[in-house]
């Protein structure tokens, strides 16, 4: 089997808190022992990663905190940017997702998809805080889980159905 070029990608990593041994066990160091094999055996192989700095755990982290998400961001991508150094991961890139090029290649593989057809456009209800001015992510809604009756249970999602009344999922 002739090799041309092998990419390799690991799990983004939240930039909401530092790195723990189980993310690297369970994604980094397999795949970099991969790209070393790879290396060591001549082909071709590029290794990136980056940080994930949107999503509502980075909120989350920031709310707790104090602070705003881009400063949690600002620190956790740092920390874990030099763990990955320290550990000798041997990323050939290692970027993060609030750049414009990662903006534009996202755009560009959902317009790709849009466009043939193979995306579903669907409305659907949230929940919203006029506290706070804002859709309420899953982890922010608490209530009684329809399944095992838990009076506090989180990460909860309502739909409306059909005759306007709402129903916990």
């Amino acid at each position: 089997m002739k090799y041309k070029r092998i990419l390799v990608t690991s799990a983004l990593p939240y930039a909401n808190g530092p790195l723990h041994l189980g993310h690297i066990a369970g994604a980094y160091l397999p795949a970099d022992i991969y790209v070393r094999f790879q290396r060591l055996k001549g082909r071709n192989v590029i290794y990136i990663c980056g940080s994930d700095e949107h999503g509502v755990p980075i909120t989350v982290t920031a709310e707790k905190e104090g602070i705003s998400p881009q400063d949690v961001v600002e620190r956790y991508h740092s920390i874990n940017k030099e763990s990955f150094q320290k550990l000798r991961i041997s990323f050939d890139h290692y970027s993060r997702t609030s750049i414009p090029l990662h903006h534009k290649t996202a755009q560009e593989f959902f317009n790709i998809l849009y466009k043939k057809g193979d995306l579903v456009v669907k409305y659907d209800k949230q929940f919203y805080s006029e506290s706070s001015n804002q859709f309420l992510p899953d982890r922010y809604v608490e209530g009684k889980c329809p399944y095992c009756n838990y009076e506090s249970a989180g990460g909860i999602s309502a739909t409306v159905v059909e005759n306007g009344s709402r129903q916990v999922n």
